[in-house]
């Protein structure tokens, strides 16, 4: 699911895994921090290709997206619903270390939705130099995020279980659960197409058999992002989310949830690359 651009998208595979990655343009001196992307719930590294990758490359950040096993090009998708939040969490490790040993700092980690809580998770047993949470599951888990879509949109909930069975959702549904600003048919088509099935382990430990253990974090400095017209992460649990780690949410006005690829995109990229060369340098 990708786009013509300036910067060519390379593929590196780690033991079965897909990473997609983009390096900085010649003339461009390269951040000493690469930057790790965790895609989200049905998703997968392909999700930062059109834009994040790309553009956080032209910024000087050596950019790589992680496609979880049983996601993208990822090996593993034969036992899905076997996969739990630790073996997401395992896959991210490897990523780390596989950095690690090309760069001379760790990398940051930016994490979307379902991306957002495996970094928590992650960051249980692991150091990080900065964590950016992006519409990302809470802490407290996906239960209120479910009782609140049954409450305020069961039709959408009902859709979207249609997609939990393998069934292929319409367009104006993954519209109403992705977007808040105004998208066209092409997109549309294209997320439809490259969405998946999610591990439904994976999906009962977010809401309530794995949940991040807090008092064990290793907490770096972290950035918490949300959508105001974000309807499976919505914005007050984005704001609970800040308030359980004594911060503030930075809430964007009018997106939804696919933040990567509405149509202000390059107002999130810019907050997040502010935030990280105020963090980092």
């Amino acid at each position: 699911m990708t786009e013509s651009t300036d910067i060519p998208l390379h593929t590196h595979r780690l033991a079965g895994r897909e990473i997609l990655y983009a390096l900085p343009p010649e003339g461009v001196d390269p951040h000493p921090t690469p930057l790790l992307f965790v895609h989200g719930a049905f998703a997968g590294a392909w999700m930062w290709a059109d834009n994040f990758l790309p553009w956080f490359a032209r910024q000087g950040y050596r950019s790589y997206a992680l496609s979880l096993r049983g996601h993208g090009e990822s090996e593993g998708g034969d036992n899905l619903d076997a996969l739990s939040i630790a073996d997401y969490v395992e896959d991210t490790e490897a990523a780390i270390v596989w950095l690690a040993e090309k760069h001379p700092r760790p990398a940051a980690l930016i994490g979307h939705s379902m991306g957002g809580f495996v970094v928590q998770k992650y960051l249980e047993n692991n150091r990080a130099p900065a964590a950016i949470l992006l519409c990302a599951v809470p802490p407290q888990g996906l239960l209120l995020s479910q009782f609140n879509l049954l409450a305020q949109r069961p039709g959408l909930l009902m859709d979207l279980n249609q997609l939990l069975s393998g069934e292929n959702v319409q367009l104006p549904t993954v519209r109403e659960a992705l977007f808040g600003q105004p998208v066209d048919n092409a997109l549309l088509k294209r997320f439809r197409a490259s969405m998946q099935l999610e591990s439904q382990r994976a999906l009962w430990d977010m809401s309530v058999f794995n949940l991040p253990l807090l008092p064990a974090m290793l907490r770096p400095p972290l950035l918490i992002v949300g959508a105001e017209k974000d309807v499976l992460v919505p914005a007050f649990l984005v704001e609970t989310t800040a308030r359980t780690y004594n911060m503030e949410a930075h809430i964007f006005k009018g997106m939804g949830h696919a933040v990567t690829h509405e149509k202000d995109w390059p107002q999130v990229a810019e907050l997040l690359k502010n935030w990280l060369d105020a963090t980092l340098d």
